[in-house]
């Protein structure tokens, strides 16, 4: 299961903080000046850059079975 099977979704509240949901669930909330730029960035992003943002803001982007040189 990845990202395209189960994307990211994101909203932004009246406070300007900016829901990561994932499968209909709040995955993080991401607050202040972090959250300004990323929704500058995911305003200008594709769809597949855009899950990629999410992930790396989400803290799971990683998980010990990428490969290594």
């Amino acid at each position: 299961m990845g990202l395209e099977d189960d994307p990211f979704d994101w909203q932004v509240t009246k406070s300007g903080q900016l829901l990561v949901s994932r499968g209909g669930r709040v995955v993080t909330t991401v607050r202040g000046q972090a959250a300004a730029r990323l929704q500058a960035r995911l305003d200008q992003a594709t769809g597949d850059q855009a899950q990629h943002l999410l992930a790396r803001a989400t803290g799971n982007y990683k998980r010990g079975n990428e490969r290594h040189g």
